[in-house]
């Protein structure tokens, strides 16, 4: 049984009896909309980035592979926005395509380009980086999905249910990619190190919840922001503990927190791309 959303001054939230008693609350509505946004745009960027590898991964199967996740995960921020559009933020493709760079809420890291050139032009792209950067946002998604599961917003964690049930793969293919290129030694390992640390440099922005932490966890949409990064960080000490490399200890967020709407030009670029066809005809059906 779900219990009831106690108003008043003080509010606090054990269980949510239904959506719609949750949101006639503005502050619990309000945390609730940051943090799908945060979830969708977190997925949406991503997505892209790893769509750009089409036709460009080390091999055929990892090509087909890769394209699959990455559909699956474009899928996963579709869910989000959704959301939002129930809860009158506007329809999911107005949302996804028509907001401004300044507008949006993903972590910055999961914006940056694959390496130089474009995937039309002299596309040179980093492989360790992209195994890197999936692998670690994997683990963090699985996380995420995992306290989300248990989020007061019932919608939301029927979501995440759904959701989770694909995850594991996601991070099982990543994981085979990390523990292959930093066991193998040589270029690779020396590679591998050199996206560790482009990663560790930005992934405290992953972690954030913005200035919505504690509201956050004050309406249990999701677990304290502090005890999730601590559940994080013992995930990963096993990650490197188990390749052979010494942890790095806290991450930082050198370019900023996308969270707060701190991004960099290559969000800007990925955004006129993303939304090229669809500014073509905003009205039309895909």
């Amino acid at each position: 049984m779900r219990r009831k959303l106690c108003r008043g001054e003080g509010i606090n939230v054990d269980q949510i009896a239904t959506p719609q008693e949750a949101i006639q609350n503005k502050q619990y509505k309000m945390a609730l909309i940051e943090l799908l946004y945060q979830l969708a745009d977190d997925d949406f960027i991503l997505a892209f980035r790893g769509s750009e590898w089409l036709g460009l991964a080390p091999h055929i199967e990892e090509d087909i592979a890769y394209a699959s996740i990455n559909q699956a995960t474009m899928g996963h921020a579709v869910m989000y926005y959704e959301l939002l559009e129930s809860l009158g933020e506007g329809s999911a493709d107005e949302l996804a395509h028509e907001r401004k760079a300044s507008e949006r809420k993903n972590a910055i890291l999961l914006e940056l380009m694959n390496g130089t050139g474009s995937y039309l032009e002299n596309p040179s792209y980093d492989w360790a980086f992209t195994v890197v950067r999936h692998y670690f946002y994997d683990i963090y998604k699985k996380l995420k999905l995992e306290s989300l599961k248990q989020s007061s917003y019932l919608p939301l964690a029927q979501a995440a249910t759904k959701i989770k049930m694909e995850q594991y793969y996601h991070v099982m293919h990543w994981k085979v990619w990390f523990n292959q290129l930093v066991l193998s030694g040589g270029e690779a390992k020396t590679r591998m190190q050199a996206a560790i640390q482009k990663v560790w440099d930005e992934f405290a922005d992953v972690l954030s919840y913005g200035t919505y932490a504690a509201d956050f966890s004050k309406y249990q949409l999701i677990e304290e922001e502090n005890l999730f990064k601590q559940k994080w960080e013992v995930e990963m000490q096993q990650v490197f503990q188990k390749a052979g490399i010494d942890y790095p200890g806290p991450p930082s967020a050198r370019k900023g927190n996308g969270r707060t709407g701190m991004h960099t030009e290559d969000l800007n670029q990925a955004l006129s791309i993303l939304s090229e066809v669809y500014s073509l005809d905003p009205q039309a059906t895909w």
